[in-house]
């Protein structure tokens, strides 16, 4: 088929790379100029990693990345241990693949250059998008058009293909805000498991500090939330105060307090998300990642569920005896309800609190996972 993706994200690469290994002609249309290094730092756990190596991207993606050792649960105040996950080699022998935390720009960079480059159109903002009895026609705010035999929305929260499909709506604010920085690891080295992916659960569900290695140890990215109803601005790169950073988690245990006075400089956005959606396909038109089920970054599952959502499209257009809408069927069976789970259970933020079994999050193969 002739496929259209529209947006060059993670889950737009990850469903480009796929669907042209299994014969269609993909060409990705991109609103931004051109690929930015902005954006947050990922932690892809191992259900994510799998999904990518059977990408063939595995290797360049763990160039440059981290890989934690465990998953560890602390409380804010006392700094007591909760949980502890072994990750790194333990989780590649239970799930056939490790934990990995690397830049947003860094996988990116690895996609890319998976899939070829003339095939991305960039500066392309989809204006709007009517569906034919054969095709469908994307027309472009530059005012140019192109057809397609179907139609894939990978372009995010604000996804002009979900506002096609359900009308105009917007994402609601979640009354939360979160900072963003890096620190290097030399700087904090007295701070105990720096390379941990650690949670420092806070006094309320708002509350939180997460910290996690990159660049193979060398840095430390913290993220960190908390209820914010007058700030409502979501960016990339807006820049925050580092001292209202450190005076909104001055009580946390002071191994938390000793990561934020280590930092210089912080980026700070409002979090917004949607309730799930009944469907996520119609007619030529489907749906993946944000586009369908953006979510709160608590169970670290975002980047994660849309590269679970590219793979199994790809796999779902690739059945045989299959139309166009039984394929497209087969994909919204199979990756919906699992996508909705994650999506309230981020919002309600008790995961992995107090331990428990992660094998239905970590464990999901997205290439072999049953398809109707």
């Amino acid at each position: 088929m002739n496929i259209a993706i529209i947006g060059a994200g993670i889950g737009g690469l990850c469903a480009a790379i796929a669907l042209r290994g299994a014969g269609h002609q993909v060409t990705v249309f991109e609103q931004a100029q051109a690929f930015m290094r902005v954006g947050a730092d990922i932690n892809l756990t191992p259900n994510a990693v799998r999904a990518l190596d059977g990408l063939g991207v595995g290797a360049a993606v763990r160039e440059p990345a981290a890989r934690p050792t465990h998953r560890i649960s602390r409380l804010w105040d006392s700094g007591e241990e909760t949980s502890r996950l072994a990750m790194g080699d333990s989780a590649e022998q239970q799930y056939g693949a490790p934990q990995l935390t690397i830049h947003r720009a860094d996988l990116l960079a690895a996609l890319a250059s998976a899939f070829p480059l003339e095939n991305v159109h960039f500066a392309k903002r989809c204006e709007t998008i009517e569906q034919h009895e054969a095709d469908v026609t994307l027309t472009f705010v530059d005012g140019t058009q192109a057809q397609a035999d179907l139609v894939i929305g990978a372009d995010g929260i604000h996804s002009a293909v979900r506002a096609t499909m359900f009308g105009a709506e917007q994402p609601r604010f979640t009354g939360v805000v979160a900072y963003r920085a890096v620190v290097p690891a030399s700087k904090v080295a007295h701070v105990p498991d720096l390379q941990a992916f650690t949670k420092w659960w806070g006094p309320n569900a708002e509350s939180q500090i997460v910290t996690f290695p990159l660049n193979r140890g060398r840095d430390i990215f913290i993220f960190a939330t908390t209820a914010q109803a007058s700030w409502h601005l979501e960016s990339w790169t807006t820049r925050g105060s580092v001292s209202e950073l450190q005076s909104a988690y001055a009580d946390f245990h002071p191994d938390a307090v000793a990561l934020l006075h280590a930092c210089d400089e912080v980026l700070k956005t409002a979090l917004y998300e949607r309730d799930p959606l009944p469907h996520w396909t119609q007619g030529r038109l489907a749906l993946l990642g944000d586009a369908c089920h953006p979510m709160m970054p608590f169970m670290a599952q975002g980047a994660g569920q849309a590269i679970e959502d590219a793979v199994v499209l790809a796999r779902a257009l690739s059945l045989p005896d299959s139309d166009l809408g039984t394929a497209l069927t087969a994909y919204q069976t199979a990756r919906l309800a699992r996508a909705s789970q994650i999506q309230i259970g981020s919002r309600g933020n008790q995961w992995l609190k107090a331990g428990g079994n992660a094998d239905w999050v970590y464990g999901y193969d997205a290439w072999t996972v049953a398809l109707a």
